[in-house]
């Protein structure tokens, strides 16, 4: 599905709209004069490791809008979760995102933010979620996984929670009895001897490698992302079930239409040599491609509606 001719087709149509808009948006000093320029361009990131590494990198990028954005003040926020930058995005703190596909995709619905960007990592717009275990570990199939230790990477991460736990629900693995999260955590718990969510992909394969837990959620090129040649050597993959989107840039709806054009063109100008390190230090993308929700999440919706009560885990107010 995210590799059709309708795809295809729809992105190249994509940078042609954003391409023949951005020379007019970007060159125009009427339209600099009649639209609202926003005081200050809040960009947020989801730490897939931890904030203090992450934060550096994202400053590049911050210097690098500011450079392209004449006059616009640009910030960069790394939270610890991803439920920050929904909660951003919904009362207008946050007008930018990298996110990942759960999340984005309960932002658009929620907050009405607008998924315009997909990442490319190693020529695909899509990772496939994978179970991994120890290397010398006795579990074979998904089926050992039951009464073991497992560890998720949040509870908005595509392939870390969401993708996973639609899986186990449809191969009887799991079985939530009741509509709401406090259901889906009771069936957590009468599943596994033991479940944690570890914080981003890193931390999960972490505590794999240190014997801590039996099973890590993740994509399936996080190890050799986050892991040494030797931590490598000590996992394995159990399986690999299902496509997940790859992560995506989304805006605000409220942001105005010129400076969406003109950051939506500056975030592709990282696709050229002269800026592509910037990107692909940050989740090692290789490129960004014009895309919407339909286009891009598609069908990967149905998986993230299939939790039950996850929405409200999202959106709920802090301290609520």
């Amino acid at each position: 599905m995210l590799q059709s001719k309708k795809t295809i087709v729809g992105a190249s149509l994509a940078v042609l709209l954003v391409s023949v808009l951005g020379i007019y948006f970007a060159n125009s000093e009427v339209a600099d004069a009649i639209s609202p320029k926003p005081s200050k361009l809040v960009v947020g990131f989801i730490p897939t490791e931890k904030a203090e590494e992450l934060t550096p990198k994202a400053q590049q990028l911050e210097k690098y809008l500011e450079s392209k954005l004449r006059n616009v003040n640009v910030e960069v926020v790394v939270p610890t979760s991803y439920e920050p930058l929904i909660e951003g995005m919904r009362f207008g703190h946050v007008q930018a995102a990298f996110m990942d596909t759960g999340a984005a995709w309960i932002a658009h619905e929620k907050a009405g933010a607008e998924i315009v960007l997909a990442e490319v990592v190693r020529g695909r717009v899509y990772y496939q979620a994978t179970a991994f275990v120890r290397a010398d570990s006795d579990i074979q199939t998904m089926d050992d996984i039951k009464g073991k230790r497992v560890a998720f990477t949040s509870w908005t991460g595509s392939s870390g929670f969401i993708r996973p736990a639609a899986m186990m629900q449809e191969r009887g693995i799991m079985t939530v009895n009741g509509n709401d999260l406090v259901a889906v955590e009771q069936a957590l718990r009468n599943t596994f001897n033991q479940y944690t969510f570890a914080g981003g992909y890193k931390a999960a394969l972490k505590l794999l490698v240190e014997n801590k837990v039996d099973v890590a959620f993740g994509a399936d090129d996080s190890p050799e992302r986050f892991l040494t040649p030797e931590e490598q050597s000590q996992i394995r993959v159990l399986e690999k079930y299902g496509k997940v989107p790859s992560h995506v840039f989304i805006v605000s709806n409220e942001l105005h239409p010129v400076y969406k054009i003109k950051l939506i063109k500056a975030m592709i100008g990282l696709n050229y040599a002269a800026n592509n390190q910037i990107l692909q230090q940050l989740y090692g993308a290789e490129a960004l491609v014009p895309t919407d929700a339909k286009m891009h999440i598609g069908d990967f919706g149905r998986a993230i509606n299939s939790i039950a009560g996850i929405e409200s885990k999202i959106t709920a107010p802090k301290g609520g």
